[in-house]
């Protein structure tokens, strides 16, 4: 027989099984829209971290005080360092570090939240204070409009664009006056918007934030933040400023330690395995309903085989050889698949039009948080679709193929 008489043959069997052939069909559009759209959903996920890594300084490693082995095992969380936190960082450390290899610049910061008011209104907002005299050459945030903090400056700021247009009633343009805790501060630069939390910042210079910021101390800092002169560098950095702190804080025991390093080429690193790991997770759960799909279509197979056991000795009976026994019922078996496959791509691209509207957005505040269902994923769900229609489909052809005429025609 020519190949097209086995799809004409294998179509004619999907048409004249409806019933069983559509719900076996929905087991197979249900798996490959759940694979095809999860799928989806890791690519806008992955397409997201590597945006935001690429806004993200590589080079960076921050000193904070407090430390646990925990933390040591996850370097790329400062959020969970430990709980020792009666430490602190001081010049001193900034002096110890300074003469360390691969250092391009170092400088100490504050941070806190304090009262801040503004045409008569107030709120409570971080602010941040750093050392303006390399802060604009460490930093990656860049404004829209005014500029970043220059050396000479102490009682300015520079603040994020929820601030300038979100916060308060009346706008805060450039050269406004706002009032932290009794002081008048100059805004000079607003912030290109960067996500929640930034554009929630006040950035100004450390001298100014220290008598500003209460429990704020000249020469004693939140954290320590360090560029390194290449990404390449960051890694060896990282163990030469633990093993030179703990030289100059005297420590011996790694017990005893009490700052923690992190990097923000550890984070991206993390970040982007975790991604990975849980869209491979997603994918295993909704791999599990394509399995179903499999069983159901290599179910519905050994049903048509015995419904059509007649037939098939009929066939064979006026020439029909093995070979075309096989090939029609692995035609339909494809088919199946193929039918499975196309309306699974469908429901695919209809789930991924769904997540943003659940408000699925991975990474806010930057980039679009879209989700679109890539052509390549799409085939990619046809091919997987047809494939699983001709694996479930191979022993029940086999067995058909292999029925001897007389023994299918006294088949009751």
């Amino acid at each position: 027989m020519r190949q097209s008489t086995y799809l004409k043959m294998g179509l004619n069997m999907l048409v004249h099984s409806k019933l069983r052939s559509w719900l076996t069909i929905i087991g197979i559009v249900i798996g490959i829209g759940s694979v095809v759209g999860i799928l989806s959903l890791g690519d806008a996920m992955q397409e997201q971290v590597q945006s935001r890594l690429a806004e993200m300084d590589l080079t960076k490693i921050t000193i904070s005080p407090g430390y646990t082995k925990a933390s040591s095992n996850m370097p790329g969380f400062p959020g969970m360092r430990g709980s020792s936190t009666d430490s602190e960082l001081t010049d001193d450390d900034i002096e110890a570090l300074q003469g360390l290899d691969g250092i391009q610049y170092i400088a100490g910061q504050i941070s806190g939240s304090e009262s801040v008011i503004y045409a008569a209104q107030n709120a409570t907002l971080s602010i941040t204070g750093v050392d303006p005299q390399v802060w604009k050459y460490m930093t990656t945030l860049k404004t829209q409009s005014g500029r970043l903090l220059e050396p000479a400056d102490k009682y300015v700021a520079v603040i994020g664009s929820g601030i300038a247009s979100g916060v308060y009633d009346q706008e805060i343009g450039v050269n406004q006056v706002i009032n932290i805790n009794g002081k008048a501060v100059r805004v000079v630069g607003i912030l290109e918007e960067e996500g929640e939390r930034g554009d929630r910042s006040i950035y100004m210079p450390i001298d100014g934030a220290v008598n500003l910021l209460d429990d704020a101390e000249e020469g004693v800092y939140d954290s320590i933040t360090v560029k390194a002169k290449s990404e390449d560098l960051v890694d060896g950095l990282m163990e030469d400023i633990v093993d030179k702190l703990m030289v100059s804080r005297h420590i011996v025991q790694e017990d005893d330690r009490d700052f923690s390093v992190t990097a923000s080429k550890s984070m991206a690193e993390s970040v982007t395995e975790m991604t990975s790991s849980m869209t491979l997770f997603l994918g295993a759960i909704a791999a599990v309903s394509l399995l179903v799909g499999a069983v159901g279509i290599a179910n519905t197979m050994f049903t048509s085989v015995l419904e059509k056991t007649k037939e098939i000795g009929t066939m064979k009976a006026i020439g029909a050889k093995n070979r075309d026994i096989l090939m029609i019922f692995l035609f339909n078996s494809a088919m199946v698949g193929l039918v499975g496959g196309i309306l699974g791509d469908i429901l695919g691209a209809c789930v991924s039009t769904l997540f943003p509207m659940l408000g699925l957005r991975m990474m806010r505040g930057g980039g679009s948080s879209d989700i679109y269902l890539a052509p390549d994923l799409m085939a990619f769900g046809l091919i997987l679709a047809v494939l699983i229609g001709v694996i479930s489909g191979v022993v029940p052809a086999y067995r058909a193929s292999k029925l001897k005429p007389v023994d299918a025609l006294r088949y009751e």
